[in-house]
């Protein structure tokens, strides 16, 4: 009797360690003890049954194995900083799809791991199932992706309720830590959701994430100081050697495309290569060099890829689409009720283009009216300002919007014109330093010289190309029908 109830005990604790939540039958229907993670982690080695919100989706990636393996971070109310949960299938098409954070995932036969400290939850492909379900705005209760082996609970509309109104005071991520490229900050650390268009390696080693939310970054304050512009012109672009057209033809025409460098390789850029994905970085930061805005990963950042149909990527491309439907919206987000009547330019009734329009325009040659700031000048100086109205010398201007930089030469044939006249040497000295946003001396005697700000300005650009032979390389801009106010 005694050697019969051994037998029996050693095959109750085998069952539940290899499958434990295998569900009891009333009256037809599957019963299921669901346990909250924090029960759950007081069972390590065992099978339990967890309902629980997924607050960070990983990517999909091939083991070490023949498998493939993908990590999702689930929450509920016993522990909102969440648990890992990996995931093994003999092909991706049955690894869990999570199409946004905060939907709502049942696990049944999973087995709670503990490694150098840290619970971890892990899916038996032959023993665990899942199922998944819409999150806090959703109403159905069917599930939108079940795995094979997988059968619903009496309890399961119950629980999925009760989840999906806690969801809604207490949605996955910290909102206060999340900024979009119009309120970034510098060396202040945040989340970006994001679309990332294009990763690529830098020739010192560095990698280089391309991203973009739809908005424009802030408008610079610039260095004071100009008389460098001979010697080190300001650079055009952040990163070392400028994307090649094909790749610059991709990007859209409005909003910034922010760089953001890293100087570790992580699992997620094999993902990001291949495809064009909405991602959250967690954790970044932000700084200006040369006037230009460049993100950061920390070695505490993380990529997390999100689904089109996450609620914070909805978000964001409703709001770009409210911006692109009207002309007003797709000018400089910083130059809203802020541009200045500096400059009269002669195409007024012309639409506005951004100059990353006209950098992927179609052909070569190219006239538009668009809306900048002069970041640097070479020459800047009256007495040599004073001989390019006289001689043979030709005017460069660095000009930008939140989509890109460019050259822009004012000629010779053009100089007269765009001062407005021959004039004095104080004259042509003004006038500069108001393009360039130059305090006037009172102002510097005040102390509120503390950098530049250039004002927004109207202009007429239009491209040419200096070799026949090589039209794109040799591509430049100038402008015409512009002309510096009084």
């Amino acid at each position: 009797m005694e050697a019969s109830s051994s037998a029996a005990a050693v095959r109750e604790q085998k069952r539940q360690r290899e499958g434990g939540a295998v569900p009891s039958m009333a009256a037809g229907k599957a019963k299921y003890k669901y346990l909250s993670i924090a029960d759950a982690l007081k069972a390590p080695g065992f099978r339990v049954c967890i309902f629980a919100t997924v607050i960070e989706i990983g990517a999909a990636f091939r083991s070490r194995g023949t498998d493939f393996t993908l990590t999702l971070r689930i929450a509920d109310q016993s522990r909102t900083s969440g648990i890992s949960v990996t995931f093994f299938a003999n092909n991706p098409g049955l690894l869990p799809c999570v199409r946004s954070s905060g939907d709502v995932i049942s696990l049944h036969n999973v087995e709670i791991k503990l490694l150098h400290g840290e619970y971890f939850v892990t899916f038996n492909k032959r023993l665990s199932s899942f199922a998944l379900f819409g999150g806090m705005v959703s109403t159905e209760f069917t599930p939108y992706q079940i795995s094979m082996k997988h059968h619903g609970s009496e309890l399961d509309n119950q629980i999925l309720t009760q989840m999906r109104l806690w969801l809604v005071y207490h949605p996955p991520g910290l909102k206060d830590l999340e900024l979009q490229l119009w309120n970034i900050k510098s060396d202040s650390t945040f989340d970006l959701v994001c679309k990332v268009l294009h990763v690529c390696q830098a020739p010192s080693g560095e990698w280089i994430f391309y991203v973009w939310d739809g908005t424009d970054t802030p408008a610079t304050e610039l260095q004071t100081l100009l008389d460098t512009e001979a010697v080190t012109p300001t650079p055009l672009h952040p990163e070392e050697v400028p994307l090649p057209r094909e790749v610059l033809c991709t990007l859209p025409c409005v909003g910034t495309v922010l760089r953001v460098f890293s100087n570790r390789f992580s699992k997620e850029i094999l993902h990001l290569q291949k495809d064009i994905y909405w991602a959250r970085f967690c954790n970044i930061t932000c700084k200006q060099e040369f006037g230009m805005w460049q993100g950061s990963l920390l070695p505490s950042s993380r990529i997390r890829l999100l689904s089109n149909e996450d609620g914070s990527v909805v978000e964001r491309l409703k709001t770009y689409d409210g911006r692109f439907a009207t002309q007003v919206h797709r000018e400089p987000m910083a130059s809203l009720h802020k541009t200045s009547n500096i400059t009269d330019v002669e195409f007024q009734r012309a639409g506005y283009t951004t100059l990353m329009e006209s950098l992927t325009h179609g052909e070569v040659t190219h006239k538009f009216k668009t809306l900048v700031r002069v970041v640097a000048a070479y020459p800047c100086q009256g007495k040599e300002l004073h001989s390019l109205l006289t001689g043979d010398y030709c005017l460069r201007l660095t000009l930008e919007d939140p989509t890109a930089r460019i050259h822009a030469y004012v000629h010779k044939d053009d100089a007269v014109s765009f001062f407005g006249g021959f004039l004095t040497l104080a004259a042509l000295t003004r006038k500069m330093n108001r393009l360039l946003g130059v305090p006037e001396p009172e102002d510097a005697e005040e102390g509120i010289a503390g950098g530049r700000n250039p004002p927004w300005i109207w202009c007429c650009l239009k491209s040419y190309r200096l070799d026949k032979y090589d039209p794109w390389g040799s591509r430049r801009y100038r402008i015409f029908g512009t002309e510096i106010r009084d």
